[in-house]
Formats: C-alpha cells, structure tokens, sequence
C-alpha cells in the first residue's frame, strides 16, 4: 500500500466499532445497555448515555442498532434541532414502524445537551414530548448530565460513560497499526495512550496523523502529533488543595479556559472545605485581596493586574490549605445556583404575566401593581379552569397557588384527561368478528330455500315430487300459461311412450321467468 493511500480516510470513523464486542472499555456500561435493548418494551424509559468526549458513546449506539438489526434515526449538533426539525424526524420516528423491515428503529439524540440559542428554539421541549409519546427505542448522548433539564433526565434511565484507561487504549492502537502495516515502537504506543487522558477518539487520530507517510513510527515522531491539551477547572481545584508546586499552579490557571474572577468564584466555593478554621480565614483574606486587584482591572482597564490576582488568590489558598486536599464533589459557586434560581423564576413570571394580562388587555405593570392579588384569589378557587383556559404548566399555575405538589397533581389531571379525549376521538378499526357476521347475511342468503328467497334471487332447484303427490300448477294472475310442446320437442314437457300430454313447467329446470 502506497502510505499516501493512507490519508483517504479518517481512521476514527475507519475502524469505528460495528458491534458492542468491539467497544474498548466501560463493559459494565455496555452490557446494561445490552440488557436494555433485550427487554425493551413500550414502557420503557429512553436511555441517557452521558459522559466526555470521545470515549465512545455514539459508536456503542450504532453498534447495538447494529447487533439488533434496527434502523437509526439520528439526530446531531451538525443539524437544527427545533422543535419542528425534532418533531418531524424524531418525533415521526419514535412512533411510526419502520419501512426497511427493520424490526425497530433506533432515534439517536447526540449531543442532547448542547441546544443553542434560537437555532435550536424549543428543542428541549419538543425531547420531551418524544420521550412521552415514543413506541420505539430512544437514546440521548450527552457530555454533562447536568446539562440537560430535569425533566428529561428524570424520565430517562442513566448510563454513564467513563474514561478509557490507557491500558485499554494500547491493545487498540496496536490492531489499528497491524490493519494498516505499520510497524510501532511500544513506547510510541504507550505515549499516545497515556496523551489521550481516557479519550480513545483522540488516542486514534493522534496515530493517524503521526502515521501519515511513514511505514515505521517510533517514540521521537509522536510529539509533534499530541492532543491540544485543556485543563479544565476541576483539574485545577484538585491542584490547589493537594501538594502542586507554585509554578504548576501558575500553569494550569493560564491553560484553563476561565477569566481570574470566575476562577476566583470557584476557589471561593471550595474553601469550606479546609478543615482548620484559622486556615479558611487566612484563604478567605487572600481571596479579599485578589477580588480588590480584579476590581483595579476593571476600573482602570489595566488587565495586567490580573496576573497578580491570579497569583494572590491561588498560592495564598494553597498555603493556608496546606496540602490538605479536597474529599468532596467539586460544586459550582453557590451564587451562580442562586442566581440560575432566580433567572428562572424571572421567566416563570414574565411568561405567567403575560398570558394573563394578554386575557385581561391589560399592561403586566398594571396587573401586577393592581390586580395580582385578585387574580390569585380567582385561580386558587378553580385552578383546573384557569390552568386549561390559559395553558399553564406546573410552574406557572404553582406561581398562583404556591403549592408545588398540588399544582403537578392538577396539570397531570388535565393532561391524562386530554389524552382520554383524543383517544375518544380516534375512529376505531372494525373488529374482525364484526366483518364475518356482515359476510354471514350473504352467504345465508345463497344456500336459502325457494320459500326463504326474495323474488330478485334466481330460485333453486329442488326435488320432483312423485306425479300422484304432484299438485295442479296455477297460473299466477295476469301470467298466461304455456301452450302445448310440438311433437319432437321436450321443452318443458314429459314425453312417455309416444303420448302428447299437457306438462306444466318443471321446477327442476331453470328458466328466464323463475323469480318472477
């Protein structure tokens, strides 16, 4: 092969793992969804796979879809997600069979919790109503659980995805090298699996693009081609509190990705947790003096001042924490959880308001000045009305009430009720012994006797009786008999030893006139 060759195509996507015995790491993870995918009935929650980029979650998805024979519906961040994109691809999947015989088909969310702004407006929503509504098999990928709404993760069964070790790296980028006949050094190998940090995808793109024009690779070509290493901000609250020398401190805080004021907000989170109360003071006076120089930085616009709040507020908390470490989870600030409660509850209220006032045509100003207390007093005396006349959710109508729990028993209530409405108003199939006892009139109607027949059927024929029991035709009124046969002819007629005798018609033969 000409190395050149090499260059066509990705080896990621490549070598991408086409069945669950494929994946490198997280069996345990696998073998739960596995499991899932079995005993999947219509009742069963969607599957949330979270966990950091790389480490295959998507390629487990396709791979089951795979191993079960199910078509992919796939939905991604490449695409626009809107509620009517979702609701139309999604949504039509997740309820409609498949029409490849496939025996069901897989709706593949990635990247669920990455919507964006108005190219993606009311895709969170429009998740929802599929994961209510679905009657196939759904997974949602994400990289922070956290950072999908609470109502999809409450209705989803969790699987989380962890790092690959770099002992589980290795043995794959070893069969990557034998597929494609290069020959690898060992060191090579494990330099690029301990590079990666758990991210196999990156662990196989490194070794393609070290491997490009070249039949051998050794240790000394692999530098170049390492990942662009970012340290996030849990690696450098892990360094503060532990035993990292000033200068790595220094480092890390120039490779993470935040400004000094939200480092600083972080440190601040963390401080509790020094178990030397005279420490947490001396932390707390050097976080003082680094938020007054961040203060000299905005004031003045002189952001040089920021290396030196950066130094004060890490190396004066590493000093007073003395290396003690930090033995729990690593929490955002609290004032942002503060503050993203009170955002929302802004929202809540706005959009509240505003169907109410949009009722009364009136400005929100004036009904909140005026009229709220009213109006709270009318809700709360028939809430189920208000809520089904202005289409509130459970916060909405609990803005009212103040009652949480009642409000999400009251718009749980009017949903069930309105899906028993639809359900009502869908035509029913006919059932199938409905359809044979309409076929059994027909056929009843076909074996009936003469006296059972209406006169449009044509009549069957029946027995002669003997001549002694075989009573005198009559001739219907108005109905003008039968003359005599000629000699030769038996039309209608008996012909016994050379005798012309006057027959009546037969009610063995049938004629044009039988019925009539």
């Amino acid at each position: 092969m000409i190395p050149g060759q090499r260059v066509c195509m990705d080896w990621a996507e490549k070598y991408r793992p086409a069945h669950l015995a494929d994946i490198v790491g997280n069996q345990t993870a696998v073998r739960q969804i596995a499991e899932w995918a079995k005993t999947w009935t219509n009742k069963s929650r969607p599957l949330l796979i979270y966990g950091k980029p790389g480490i295959g979650k998507t390629s487990t998805a396709f791979a089951l879809a795979n191993d079960m024979h199910w078509e992919v519906i796939e939905l991604n961040a490449s695409d626009q997600r809107t509620a009517s994109v979702i609701e139309r691809i999604a949504g039509a999947g997740s309820v409609t069979a498949s029409l490849s015989g496939a025996s069901r088909r897989l709706v593949i969310l990635d990247e669920a919790d990455n919507l964006q702004g108005t190219s993606d407006r009311g895709g969170a929503k429009a998740i929802l109503e599929c994961i209510r509504q679905a009657q196939q098999p759904m997974i949602l990928i994400a990289n922070d659980l956290y950072g999908l709404s609470p109502e999809i993760r409450t209705r989803c069964e969790p699987v989380q995805y962890k790092a690959v070790p770099a002992r589980s790296i290795a043995p794959r980028l070893k069969f990557l090298c034998a597929a494609e006949k290069i020959a690898c050094s060992d060191s090579a190998i494990h330099v690029i699996a301990e590079s990666a940090e758990g991210d196999i995808r990156s662990a196989v793109n490194m070794l393609f693009a070290s491997a490009i024009g070249r039949d051998r690779l050794e240790d000394a070509q692999v530098h170049t081609s390492q990942k662009d290493e970012r340290v996030s901000i849990f690696s450098l609250i892990s360094a503060l509190f532990g035993r990292a020398s000033d200068e790595e401190l220094m480092r890390l805080s120039y490779e993470v990705d935040d400004t000094p004021e939200t480092i600083e907000q972080w440190v601040e989170g963390s401080v509790h947790t020094i178990p030397d109360p005279h420490a947490v003071a001396r932390a707390y006076a050097h976080l003082s003096r680094a938020d007054e120089y961040l203060g000299y930085t905005y004031r003045r616009q002189y952001h040089t001042l920021w290396r030196y709040a950066t130094a004060l507020m890490l190396l004066g908390v590493a000093d007073a924490s003395g290396g003690c470490g930090i033995h729990t989870r690593i929490m955002p600030p609290e004032r942002w959880q503060k503050m993203s409660t009170a955002k929302k509850q802004k929202a809540i209220r706005i959009a509240t308001l505003n169907k109410v006032s949009s009722m009364m045509h009136v400005p929100q100003n004036t009904l909140r000045e005026n009229y709220l207390e009213t109006v709270s007093l009318l809700v709360g005396s028939d809430p189920a009305l208000f809520a089904r006349d202005l289409a509130f959710d459970a916060d909405q109508l609990n803005f009212f009430l103040n009652d949480r729990a009642r409000s999400a028993e009251i718009i749980k209530a009017l949903v069930q009720e309105d899906r028993k409405t639809e359900s009502e108003k869908k035509p029913k199939k006919e059932p199938k012994k409905e359809k044979e006892l309409k076929k059994e009139p027909k056929k009843a109607k076909e074996k009936a006797t003469p006296e059972e027949t209406p006169a449009s059927l044509p009549v069957a024929p029946v027995p002669a009786l003997p001549e002694q029991q075989r009573p005198e035709p009559r001739a219907p009124a108005g109905e003008v008999t039968c003359p005599a046969a000629e000699p030769g002819k038996t039309d209608g007629m008996d012909e016994k030893d050379g005798k012309d005798e006057k027959k009546p018609l037969s009610h063995t033969q049938s004629t044009l006139f039988d019925g009539f």
